[in-house]
């Protein structure tokens, strides 16, 4: 009984999956195999969908078993990118059909429910989220929500390679920040770990979206043997621009062509290594995300360090991921997720505030990222859920 009752039949992936006991920490493995449309055991109705009377909307926060509270959304919006970066993807991928991908009104409809809820920041990313085509009319209407006071902040993150035609835009919609994923200020280095970028070409980017006045984060990937002795140059490039860095330790998702094991640089080594060259203080200072930052003396900028292999942050997590074809995970590093796109194209708001009360049992205390693993915590590459 209990397992009908928890199984959200249609929205979860009708693969093997995970059979969670209401507030116990049970786990079984237990296959799915039932047609949403004659046996919908709801979450919240054990009623054929077609049955069911349409609630009122809920405006419930959004609260996990373990009382973390989501206030922070991340959208993929495409797995498309222009790049290929050896950490992050196989060189040659097979992405989506586009008839699989959410529509911008889908992807407004759902993060209006998330906004309900209680969701106070949304980041759009990829793959490469300024390659779909009419990006900014998306942008543009969740733009909006910040300036009418719903939500806190929209923000992005991007490889930077179309930042010369999409700041200014980017700046008149309502977006204030951006991240930049970038591993090497080298030219021909960058050129072998994005497989096809042109370095000159996000530099120049970077360059267009500092003018436009967007605050600008570096976002560097640490791997050994690959720019572990670049480092301290990209340190005081940013802070030389007036830019944040962050420090992000490599994460075992999907097959790719880096060696993990060989590239892994745990970050609290690299900090201790800063620690003997530049003054460190801790600081209170938080995005939202997980990044503990520091501010450098030396420098007068701000150095953040993402954990996930060596000291997770799972005890705060405030977020989940939406794929750019309405899976959400509650966790990067675990495969539970609930089908979104499902749910809204089933049972429209309804279906969605269900779906979203199931997500918060399913979301797990923690990821399971082990670096002595030889095989990826997930199958799923970064592209797909966004980095």
């Amino acid at each position: 009984m209990l397992r009908d009752k928890l199984h959200f039949s249609g929205l979860l992936d009708p693969q093997p999956v995970t059979t969670f006991a209401l507030r116990t920490s049970v786990r079984t493995r237990a296959p799915l195999n039932c047609n949403p449309k004659s046996s919908y055991n709801g979450f919240m109705t054990s009623a054929a969908p077609d049955s069911v009377q349409s609630r009122t909307p809920s405006t419930a926060p959004l609260v996990d078993d373990f009382g973390r509270q989501v206030s922070y959304l991340r959208i993929s919006v495409t797995d498309r990118c222009d790049f290929r970066c050896t950490y992050c993807m196989a060189e040659n991928m097979q992405f989506l059909p586009r008839n699989e991908v959410l529509s911008f009104e889908e992807i407004s409809t759902i993060a209006s429910r998330f906004i309900a809820r209680g969701v106070r920041k949304l980041r759009l990313t990829g793959g490469e989220p300024l390659v779909r085509r009419d990006i900014m009319d998306l942008v543009r209407v969740l733009g909006r929500r910040v300036s009418e006071g719903d939500l806190d902040e929209l923000t992005l993150t991007t490889n930077g390679s179309q930042l010369g035609r999409f700041a200014d835009e980017l700046v008149d919609a309502g977006v204030k920040r951006i991240n930049v994923s970038l591993d090497t200020l080298d030219a021909y280095k960058f050129s072998e770990i994005t497989r096809r970028g042109r370095l000159e070409q996000v530099l120049d980017g970077i360059a267009a979206a500092d003018e436009a006045g967007l605050a600008v984060k570096i976002n560097m990937v640490a791997m050994k043997h690959v720019n572990d002795d670049e480092i301290i140059d990209m340190l005081k490039w940013a802070h030389g621009h007036g830019y944040d860095l962050t420090l992000i330790e490599g994460m075992p998702l999907g097959e790719v062509a880096l060696d993990r094991n060989d590239n892994y640089l745990p970050l609290k080594q690299l900090k201790d290594e800063l620690a003997g060259q530049f003054t460190l203080e801790r600081l209170s200072h938080s995005t939202g995300g997980p990044a503990r930052y520091f501010s450098v003396k030396e420098t007068g900028g701000r150095i953040g360090f993402i954990t996930p292999m060596s000291h997770n942050f799972c005890e705060s997590c405030n977020r989940v991921r939406l794929t750019c074809t309405g899976q959400l995970y509650m966790c990067l590093g675990q495969e539970d997720r609930v089908d979104l796109r499902a749910a809204l194209r089933e049972r429209g708001e309804d279906g969605l505030d269900e779906a979203l009360d199931l997500a918060m049992i399913l979301k797990p205390k923690g990821h399971d990222f082990d670096v002595a693993r030889a095989a990826p915590a997930v199958k799923r590459h970064m592209s797909v859920t966004g980095g």
